[in-house]
């Protein structure tokens, strides 16, 4: 379109937007040529009076065309032209930047890659884009990937940068070339930018300095046929032997409606395999896989799916991810406010995981108290724990049947902070002295948990237990049947299946509410058909996280007579509500990175946060991280507080090996150890460049819009030294272009003249 737009009116479209319309001619010309328009005007409209043969309407017309052609003379006659700005040869820079990173090496469907591509229209003997470039400007070339530096030709180019920061190359350039007339730069690239940087905090001194960005996409904007392996989201840590459920997410193009292999493997074996139909072409499809991860220490977890037949891209279908497998034994405080069925079997169910320790507190008569699991004679001997620093030390609390007026109010205040503060894990179990009907509306444990406490009902004296009981046929919601928490077993493919198989349970807690925020994963219907009951919930509250079990007798699942004497359920969810429960604890000093993957010679930065054991922050503490290399050597890095954050200590870590780095950050306060923490690094390539492989055209016109440039694909590359000179900044001088011999003009006179002529000859009149 643009070549028979210049064919027709001599210019580009670009040139006339650039430029201002004029008129040539002298004053006293244009004077002259205006009266003697006006008169041949009238001249020629006397030709509507004549009569003849001819009808007034057709004399009109013919009128009408003759004014047509004398105005369009008159206009050539007035010399129009176009002023421009145009850059002066030799006189100003054009910076040229030009993608190195891996992406570039991928082909397009006719076999030649992008790097090809750039190397051939940047050749010193056959180019003659860069020719045309060279006789307008001076050249400077910047390569470009994760970093940016100067280039002194098309034949240091590798292509095998592993990321690519557009903001950085802009940036770059744009100081480097700051002392010189800039006309403008060029930016070759896909424009596949993967850093966290946003783009556009490098164009705004661009605009204020008035240099327009002239970018060139590279590449298709749709690799296929290709099947792309979404990011996968795993816990930092967890425990030995826990389960874990996640989302893979497979997008593909051309291989709509195929089924593919997901396979989760590590070091030692495959964990996981499953196979998954695609969606329409072009459509992503998320499968939902389950695993366990049994030994202990920081583990690649890889993520993958076999090349396919046909594949243009088979680096972006695996992904790893690194995930420490932790074999703590952790602490659970269990305080029960009666005897009852639900302590024996809920300590019954975990008593074999060598993770869990339930520390099991139980009233037995007013001021006794039986002891459980205890590691020693002075633990809890004086009863539930009355400072922050006893109770601070359990990872997660539960409450049984217990009411709230059993605890002071700086007890109460005490579980809250617990959650809030220490990022504990609070459990509330269904019982008649729990929630509402054990008095806890209104405390600050009501503030916390996931529910809405109706009202307890009125019992009459002398009447015995609560006002509401009810049976349940408990069931998981959609967003249960996803909980890793809630999997029953592997040998039932259906997430609901096993539920509708357990009998009932039973509640003397009213509760159909959850508060905004909270979800709700296990609901109970009631045999009435009145409003479900919430059996589970949960919600994140501050640090840590609080729960909700409305039902009093979950342990019908172990002893009911339906149930077979070798089904597991009871034990395989109480096991894994309690790892849920204390999961990304917290301790009192912990550290974590900024990226757990990172190449050589990438800084990290390394974050530890200090509290003492009330998990109040510490900003005196003396911070050190011990480092230790893939090749066993340990270095020693101290970390200062960061100021702005109580209790946060940071420092950047680099490493220089490749392989996997081990990280423990101790803190101390004169000679006591607060605490210390662990945390692993791994160094290898990346294969950003490969995910998302696609041009990314809206990216690279977004970057030309906002600088005043534009964008051109690589069929429209040979136009761009004709627009720079017209577009560009530096040094210019205004130069004038005729348009009087337009062949639009000429082509428009022949019109009404050849249409003057066919109109006599068409009414008889020629």
């Amino acid at each position: 379109m643009d070549a028979l737009f210049e064919f027709l009116f001599k210019y580009r479209p670009l040139v006339f937007e650039q430029g201002e319309f004029a008129l040539g001619a002298p004053g006293s010309l244009r004077v002259g040529l205006l009266a003697a328009g006006i008169v041949g005007a009238i001249a020629v409209a006397t030709y509507t009076l004549a009569r003849a043969d001819s009808s007034a309407g057709e004399r009109t017309a013919m009128a009408g065309l003759r004014v047509a052609l004398l105005a369009v003379l008159l206009f050539c006659l007035l010399r129009p032209t176009l002023v421009l700005s145009t850059v002066v040869p030799q006189q100003n820079f054009l910076g040229i930047l030009v993608d190195d990173s891996r992406s570039m090496q991928l082909a397009d469907q006719d076999g030649v890659t992008r790097g090809e591509f750039v190397r051939e229209a940047f050749d010193p003997e056959t180019s003659q884009l860069l020719r045309e470039l060279g006789e307008r400007f001076t050249l400077r070339f910047f390569r470009f990937a994760s970093d940016a530096s100067r280039l002194e030709g098309p034949e240091e180019l590798t292509f095998e940068g592993t990321h690519t920061d557009l903001g950085s190359a802009l940036d770059v350039a744009r100081e480097e070339l700051s002392g010189v007339p800039l006309s403008g730069l060029v930016l070759l690239s896909d424009g596949a930018d993967n850093t966290d940087r946003p783009v556009t905090e490098s164009l705004v001194p661009l605009q204020a300095s008035g240099v327009p960005v002239f970018t060139v996409g590279l590449g298709e904007e749709r690799v296929e046929p290709d099947i792309e392996l979404g990011r996968v989201e795993l816990p930092r840590a967890v425990l030995e032997g826990s389960s874990l459920m996640v989302d893979v997410v497979v997008t593909q193009t051309g291989f709509g409606r195929a089924t593919v292999p997901v396979i989760i493997e590590d070091d030692r074996q495959i964990l996981a395999e499953e196979e998954v139909t695609l969606g329409p072409d072009g459509e992503p499809v998320v499968t939902r896989m389950a695993f366990q991860l049994d030994v202990t220490g920081p583990r690649r977890v890889r993520f993958r799916i076999p090349p396919q037949e046909g594949e243009r891209v088979q680096e972006n279908n695996a992904r790893d991810v690194w995930i420490e497998v932790q074999g703590n034994r952790e602490k659970i405080l269990y305080l029960e406010g009666e005897p009852r069925f639900e302590v024996k079997f809920t300590r019954r169910a975990v008593a074999d995981d060598e993770n869990l320790q339930v520390v099991t507190l139980l009233r037995t008569a007013e001021n006794k108290f039986y002891r459980m699991s205890v590691d020693d004679p002075e633990e809890l001997a004086g009863g539930f724990p009355r400072t922050r620093a006893e109770l601070f030390q359990y990872r997660a609390l539960i409450l049984g049947s217990v009411e709230a007026s059993f605890f002071t109010q700086d007890q109460l205040q005490m579980i809250a902070d617990f959650v809030s503060e220490r990022g504990g894990g609070l459990l509330m179990l269904g019982g008649r002295s729990s929630f509402a009907e054990g008095g806890w509306d209104g405390t600050a444990v009501a503030e916390v948990l996931p529910v809405v406490l109706q009202d307890a009902p009125v019992t009459r004296p002398g009447q015995e237990g609560a006002a509401f009981l009810t049976e349940l046929d408990v069931s998981p919601t959609p967003a249960g049947q996803a909980h890793a928490a809630l999997q029953l077993g592997e040998d039932y493919e259906d997430p609901v299946a096993r539920w509708e198989w357990l009998p009932p349970l039973t509640g003397v807690n009213r509760i159909t509410e959850v508060k905004p925020g909270a979800t709700a994963l296990l609901t109970g219907a009631l045999p009435d058909g009145g409003e479900p009951q919430v059996v589970l919930a949960h919600q994140r509250y501050g640090r840590g996280k609080a729960l909700a079990f409305t039902a009093q007798d979950s342990w019908t699942w172990q002893m009911h007579a339906d149930v077979p004497v070798d089904d597991n359920s009871h034990e395989t969810l109480w096991r894994q509500i309690l790892r849920w429960l204390v999961d990304g604890v917290p301790e009192a000093v912990s550290v974590t990175v900024d990226r757990e993957q990172v190449e050589s010679g990438q800084a990290v930065g390394l974050v530890a946060t200090v509290g003492d054991s009330t998990y109040l922050e510490v900003n005196d503490a003396r911070v050190e991280a011990r480092i230790t290399r893939p090749t066993g050597l340990v270095d020693t890095l101290p970390l200062e507080w960061t100021v702005e954050r109580d209790g946060e200590y940071r420092a950047d870590v680099v490493p220089l090996e490749e392989g996997d780095y081990e990280v423990e950050v101790v803190a101390l306060r004169g000679d006591e150890e607060l605490g210390r923490d662990v945390t692993y690094l791994h160094t290898a390539p990346s294969d950003d460049e490969y995910f998302g492989a696609g041009r990314r055209t809206a990216l690279l016109q977004r970057i030309a819009d906002e600088t005043e440039g534009r964008y051109y694909s690589p069929s429209t590359l040979s136009s761009l030294p004709d627009d720079i000179s017209v577009t560009g900044a530096g040094v210019t001088l205004t130069e004038e272009r005729d348009l009087w011999d337009m062949p639009a003009l000429f082509l428009l006179m022949i019109t009404l003249m050849g249409a003057e002529w066919g109109f006599r000859r068409l009414r008889g009149m020629a």
